[in-house]
């Protein structure tokens, strides 16, 4: 693939990430793989197919692709779409076993909230290995053949993912935006849309700056008001007030765009959390629950330690047990409930009562944060 087209894909990707962008699903040679050569699996969202076959450039391999509705692999799998009937279908519609001669296929990492192991290992006879988090690793995956915990299985929110979260939220608001200011006040078009970019790139680029104050919990969601609201009063009082005092625009004309920044910033408001890999969503009453730990089910067997993209626990092989000795990082994403053979997990609600594994397993959390059965063929 030429550089611009993959660069080209990469802008169209980022700034409609918030919609479906379905790719043909089924079995992708990359390379000359051979009967030996390393089974791995993928969603059918065409961004993270062009991107998996970039870090796999060099690399014999067969990739299989299955059908997540066009949705990243963590989104589609934590709201039901890409689960275990999904891989299992891949598996015996594309003829892979009759071309290689082992039974091991690599799944994302980020897929274990929705795909399980035990059914597809059952049903197929295909032993599954949870590969890295980023496409990128891959290749350092592959050549270390099996990575427990460590940088691989993590999730990180660098500057470059920063900046593609900002793109993706700037260009539909400034479209809806751009549309109204067209319609109402034609002259602003242009300063509206440089407003709407710069506030959403200089929120995410900061975030490493206001995230210390975001905290989890209840009060989330109100703390990221108030964070918004601190940059909102920096450009009114940094910016709009100077220059109206200034005379380069009146006090009328001042508000007037006051208002106009304070609409953009409730916008990004919404669900800041939610829209990085680090936090909970604000607006799902899941993050209020907190993952119970049961020790006398625990064998230490190390799946949570394994899917967990906040690498929350620790896995003590002499002694059979695992542990959350980082459990204040936990985005209640589910993976390790789902995964853990012995029950061991299950959510636990701040009043009381718990959130059994079976229930996590079957209903599967939408977009809206309400929990529906998951859709299976």
């Amino acid at each position: 693939m030429s550089f611009l087209r993959y660069a080209a894909l990469n802008v169209v990707g980022t700034l409609s990430r918030f919609f479906p962008w379905p790719c043909k699903t089924g079995l992708v040679e990359l390379g000359r793989p051979d009967r030996d050569s390393p089974v791995l699996v993928t969603c059918n969202y065409r961004l993270t197919v062009e991107r998996v076959r970039k870090a796999l450039r060099g690399v014999n391999a067969y990739l299989l692709v299955a059908n997540s509705r066009g949705i990243n692999v963590w989104c589609a799998a934590t709201g039901g779409l890409l689960t275990d009937h999904d891989v299992l279908s891949a598996l015996k519609t594309t003829g892979i076993e009759n071309r290689v001669d082992h039974r091991r296929i690599i799944m994302p990492q980020l897929a274990a909230t929705g795909v399980e192991t035990r059914v597809v290992e059952k049903k197929s006879g295909w032993r599954v290995v949870w590969g890295p988090v980023y496409a990128k690793d891959i290749p350092d995956f592959l050549d270390a053949e099996a990575v427990r915990g460590g940088k691989l299985r993590e999730v990180h929110f660098p500057w470059v993912q920063r900046l593609e979260m900002a793109a993706a939220w700037a260009f539909p608001i400034s479209l809806i935006l751009g549309l109204a200011l067209a319609i109402l006040w034609r002259e602003a078009v242009l300063s509206g849309l440089l407003l709407v970019w710069g506030l959403c790139i200089f929120t995410y680029l900061a975030f490493p700056l206001s995230e210390r104050w975001l905290g989890v919990g209840a009060k989330g969601g109100l703390r990221v008001l108030g964070v918004l609201a601190v940059v909102w009063l920096v450009l009114v009082v940094g910016f709009f007030v100077p220059i109206s005092v200034l005379g380069g625009m009146g006090w009328v004309l001042s508000l007037r765009w006051g208002v106009l920044s304070l609409v953009v910033v409730l916008v990004l408001g919404v669900d800041l959390l939610g829209s990085t890999p680090i936090y909970k969503s604000g607006l799902h009453e899941d993050r209020l629950l907190k993952v119970f730990l049961d020790q006398g089910r625990c064998r230490g067997i190390g799946n949570c330690e394994d899917v967990c993209p906040r690498q929350c626990y620790d896995v003590d092989r002499e002694f059979h047990r695992a542990y959350m000795p980082r459990a204040e990082k936990c985005v209640q994403c589910g993976a390790c409930i789902v995964q853990c053979p012995c029950d061991a997990l299950s959510f636990e609600a701040p009043r009381g009562g718990t959130i059994p594994p079976e229930t996590i397993r079957r209903f599967k959390l939408n977009l809206m944060g309400k929990r529906v059965e998951k859709q299976e063929g």
